[in-house]
């Protein structure tokens, strides 16, 4: 499967998360939906980390102008946000473990 590339967004939530939870749900089932997408994994505690994997340059790209993740990424400037940060990364490769 490699190589692929990797979206890693970190961020710093406000005070005002109201809707934030409905929404990054919807945008994961949006996003799964997409052209290239290949899965995503997330984490949150002080900072949030959401990395998502896709085929292609250009999948990225289109999720990123798609409608309505315009509208989520407005909203998390203008209300859940502090800060974050977006890294694109090319993933060569990868390997892991697994007790199961």
């Amino acid at each position: 499967m490699e190589p692929y590339y990797a979206v890693i967004f970190t961020s710093q939530q406000t005070e005002n998360t109201e809707g934030y939870s409905e929404m990054a749900h919807l945008m994961e089932n949006l996003a799964s939906q997409q052209p290239g997408f290949l899965g995503v994994e997330s984490a949150r505690n002080e900072i949030g980390i959401t990395v998502s994997y896709w085929q292609s340059l250009e999948s990225i790209k289109n999720w990123k102008t798609h409608l309505d993740h315009l509208v989520a990424q407005k909203k998390g400037r203008e209300q859940w946000y502090s800060y974050y940060k977006v890294r694109v990364c090319k993933v060569e490769r990868d390997y892991g473990f697994s007790i199961s």
